[in-house]
C-alpha cells in the first residue's frame, strides 16, 4: 500500500506541475510526498480575488481509499473555514470523499468554496452569522483579510487615504458602532469582541441588541 501511495502523489504532483491553466501548484514539505503545500489564487468576482491561499496538505496512510487531510496555512474570512485554526467544513474531505479524486481536484474545491459559502453548515459560526446578517459587511471584511494575509492588491480608495484597515473593520463591524460603547469608557478590545461575538451587524443593531451589549460590558 505505501508504494502505491508514493507512486500515486508523485504522479499528482508531477501531473499538477504540467498543467499551467488551472494555476493549482502543489509542493513538498522537507522533501516528504505525505506532507505537502497546496496554492491557488482567489477566484475572480468574490472578495478573495486578487489573494493567494495556501492549504497544509497531510496524506494519510490509506489514501486514495481515506481523504486527505487540509486546512487553510492563509487566514481566510469564510464561513466554512475557522479564522483561527484553517480548519475547513466541506464533505469531500469527510463523509463524501473518494478515491477518484485527486489532490488538484480537492484544491479546486477549496477554491470554488471560497465562490459559495454555505453558512447553514459552518466552521466559523460568528462569521457565518456575519454572512447571513450583512453580505456587504461581510464581503468588505473578507477584502480586508484578503488584503492584509493573502497579498492581495489595496482598493485605490483605501491607498489613497493612506491607511490599513482598523480593528473594528477586521472584525466586520463600522467604527460608528464601536464608538458608541468606547465614548462610555469601554476598553476598544473588549467593545470589539463583544460586538463580534453578539453580531452587532447591519439589522441586529437595534435598541434591544444595545442593551444587550452594554449588560455584557458591565459584567
Amino acid at each position: 500500500m505505501s508504494d502505491a501511495r508514493l507512486r500515486r502523489v508523485q504522479k499528482e504532483i508531477k501531473d499538477c506541475a504540467k498543467d499551467k491553466t488551472s494555476q493549482i501548484s502543489i509542493e513538498m514539505i522537507d522533501e516528504s510526498p505525505f506532507h505537502l503545500i497546496g496554492a491557488f489564487p482567489g477566484p475572480p468576482d468574490t472578495p478573495y480575488e486578487g489573494g493567494y491561499y495556501e492549504v497544509d496538505i497531510k496524506i494519510p496512510d490509506a489514501y486514495p481509499f481515506q481523504p486527505v487531510k487540509m486546512k487553510f496555512i492563509t487566514k481566510v474570512y469564510h464561513p466554512n473555514i475557522s479564522s483561527a485554526s484553517g480548519a475547513i467544513c466541506l464533505d469531500i474531505l469527510k463523509d463524501a470523499w473518494s478515491p477518484v479524486l485527486t489532490l488538484k481536484s480537492t484544491l479546486i474545491s477549496l477554491q470554488s468554496l471560497l465562490c459559495d459559502p454555505v453558512p447553514n453548515d459552518p466552521q466559523d459560526a460568528e462569521v457565518a452569522k456575519h454572512y447571513l446578517a450583512d453580505r456587504e459587511s461581510f464581503n468588505a471584511t473578507a477584502r480586508h483579510w484578503a488584503q492584509a494575509y493573502a497579498q492581495a492588491p489595496t482598493h485605490k480608495s483605501k491607498a489613497a487615504l493612506g491607511g490599513q484597515a482598523t480593528d473594528a473593520e477586521m472584525a466586520g463591524l463600522t467604527e460608528d458602532n464601536v464608538a458608541s460603547f468606547t465614548d462610555m469608557g469601554f476598553p476598544r478590545p473588549q467593545v470589539i469582541a463583544i460586538l463580534k461575538r453578539l453580531n452587532y451587524r447591519g439589522n441586529n443593531v437595534n435598541p434591544a441588541s444595545y442593551n444587550s451589549v452594554l449588560e455584557e460590558l458591565l459584567k
